[in-house]
């Protein structure tokens, strides 16, 4: 293709002033995408070339496992929501899908995800053990009605998306599908270029019994990683398990009781009584809210150098309660308290707070969920709240399983904590971009939906099923995280919009413009990918353009090409050939082969 006639470049000098990371930058400087509103971008000529290469691979390794491509509609019927009883989740507070009506009153959605309208669709074709296992995909553009959109593509309000999803007569056979598409994501990330972490992953709002993400490793990543260096464990912050160090033993002639006037931290408390944190327990207060307008507040307790997972602690809750846990949110918004709360020792609160203080200084009157993390139930001595605004006290052998604990595992695991009691391996931290997140869904969808099929016995069963997401858009941005310069994109071939662009010096030359068009021709010929950029303009210009968009071969045809030699660029080894034009294509062909050859 010519930038004149097919291609046109709209690249920028300066720095967009919303675009906080490095690959954001350079989307927008290299002319890759333009902003259209908060989180909505439009993609421009050469970003469709990338996202139609990624999706070519997806479409590729995803085909080989017998998987069936098709087009599944944007616009979803509420009803279908509601038989899942995700709809209210999904669209009511602070929900991401995008809902409306029609003429007649009826509520639609702007589909974030396919679960229900797949499901549907099964219920009415499969019918039959015969017919599985069946897996459908579909590469398509889906909404999130994000509170905050940032990052470009990577937490934008429309992205392009492929989504599948499978149908099997066992959980078993489910589980060897599960493994085989873990695969083909392994086999599509490094033909994209891209170095990625499996680990293990919540399932969130999908749902199910397990699931696996699959992370890019970069400083810009929203995730954390926890990970060990022999690799035999990895898992997302969010669901990794570890065993935490071990707490400093508290000191023999500590008072009963610790006057802590203001000292409503841990740290407060620590520094004024010469305490460490593993010794304390704090108590934390969440309310829990559910769908039919249900409210139960929680206690949740913790060893003091420990943090609570919201999300093990919100999932917790929500398989305790035959209800649908809308939100989770800790109490510290003051209308919050006003309202609910009389004479309530926030900041002091001990663990053996009892139900008649409860009910008098609260107005709920659901019996309180009382939650502790196994760090702080194996502590035989510890210092927690009194239950008295400015006191803390001490507590010994305290009973957590008679006073109506549910002793569970609700803390961050964090870089340092091994994962065996008796091993030595301690889990590092390194920040990920999730680009791709595969589920082992179970029966939940096809229970609701009534998806069922005749098994061999001629018994009506619920189908077994997975889904299997990754973030098309989010590949290519992810991708510029990991393989850029100073000067600016440094695409792996695979997904490159072009594989190399030819930049003449002068066009008005002629023996520089009539070797350009035979080497152009050449390659075209050879079915290569090549750009010319035949733009009446500045080499300078024409060169900074070429780097910032980050193709990974040039070839400059400059002076020398009166002597019929060029100069073949590798723009992510940094290398250069001065060669014969005569000679070029083959070295081109032998350096690009080395390329993708260590990216396959």
């Amino acid at each position: 293709m010519r930038v004149t006639t097919s291609f046109p470049l709209g690249t920028l000098r300066d720095t967009p002033s919303e675009a906080e990371i490095i690959s954001h930058q350079l989307l927008l400087k290299a002319g890759y995408i333009r902003r259209v509103n908060s989180g909505i971008y439009a993609y421009m000529p050469i970003m469709l070339k990338v996202i139609e290469k990624i999706s070519a691979i997806i479409e590729r390794e995803l085909n080989s496992i017998g998987c069936t491509k098709l087009l599944l509609p944007q616009l979803h019927p509420a009803d279908l929501w509601k038989k899942s009883e995700r709809w209210e989740g999904y669209t009511a507070g602070e929900g991401i899908m995008f809902n409306l009506k029609d003429r007649q009153g009826k509520e639609f959605g702007l589909a974030p995800t396919h679960e229900e309208v797949i499901t549907s669709i099964a219920s009415e074709t499969i019918n039959s053990y015969k017919q599985l296992p069946q897996c459908f995909y579909q590469i398509q553009t889906k909404f999130r009605d994000e509170i905050r959109p940032r990052f470009g593509l990577m937490r934008s309000r429309e992205f392009i998306m492929k989504d599948g999803y499978s149908f099997h007569a066992s959980e078993k056979d489910l589980a060897s599908f599960y493994e085989k598409v873990g695969i083909a994501y392994e086999n599509i990330f490094q033909s994209c270029g891209l170095q990625t972490v499996g680990v293990e992953a919540d399932s969130g709002a999908i749902g199910g019994a397990s699931s696996k993400e699959f992370m890019v490793t970069a400083d810009a990543g929203e995730d954390s990683i926890l990970f060990t260096q022999s690799g035999s464990y990895a898992a997302n912050i969010e669901k990794a398990v570890s065993i935490p160090s071990q707490p400093i033993p508290l000191k023999e002639n500590i008072a009963e009781w610790l006057e802590t006037p203001r000292q409503k931290t841990i740290l407060e408390v620590c520094e004024n009584n010469s305490l460490d944190p593993s010794q304390i327990i704090k108590v934390v207060v969440f309310l829990a809210q559910f769908e039919d307008k249900l409210e139960i507040p929680i206690l949740a307790c913790i060893r003091g150098d420990q943090h609570i997972n919201e999300v093990k602690l919100f999932n917790l809750i929500n398989k305790l309660n035959s209800s649908i846990l809308l939100n989770l949110q800790k109490i510290e918004d003051k209308n919050i308290i006003e309202k609910n709360l009389v004479d309530f020792p926030l900041g002091f609160i001990g663990p053996d707070i009892n139900n008649e203080t409860i009910k008098a200084s609260s107005n709920w009157d659901k019996k309180w969920t009382r939650i502790i993390d196994h760090s702080a139930s194996n502590l035989s001595k510890f210092i927690s709240g009194g239950n008295r605004v400015n006191f803390h006290r001490l507590f010994k052998d305290f009973p957590f399983t008679s006073k109506d604990y549910l002793i569970e595992d609700i803390r961050n695991a964090k870089e340092g904590d091994k994962i065996k009691i008796d091993g030595n391996e301690k889990l590092q931290e390194k920040k990920g971009i999730e680009i791709g997140h595969i589920f082992q869904l179970g029966q939940k969808y096809s229970a609701k939906l009534n998806a069922k099929f005749s098994d061999k016995d001629g018994q009506l069963k619920n189908l077994w099923m997975g889904c299997y997401g990754i973030g098309v858009t989010r590949i290519a941005q992810a991708a510029i995280e990991q393989n850029h310069d100073q000067k600016g994109i440094c695409w792996p071939i695979q997904i490159s919009p072009f594989e190399v662009i030819l930049i003449p010096t002068n066009l008005k030359d002629s023996i520089q413009r009539d070797l350009t068009e035979k080497i152009y021709n050449n390659f075209k010929n050879y079915k290569i990918d090549v750009l010319l950029d035949d733009r009446d303009d500045r080499a300078g210009v024409k060169f900074k353009d070429a780097e910032l968009i980050g193709i990974p071969f040039q070839v400059i045809i400059g002076r020398d090409s009166i002597n019929k030699e060029v100069e073949l660029i590798c723009r992510a080894k940094n290398t250069k050939f001065k060669i014969n034009a005569d000679q070029l294509l083959e070295k081109f062909i032998s350096e690009s082969e080395i390329m993708y050859n260590k990216i396959s």
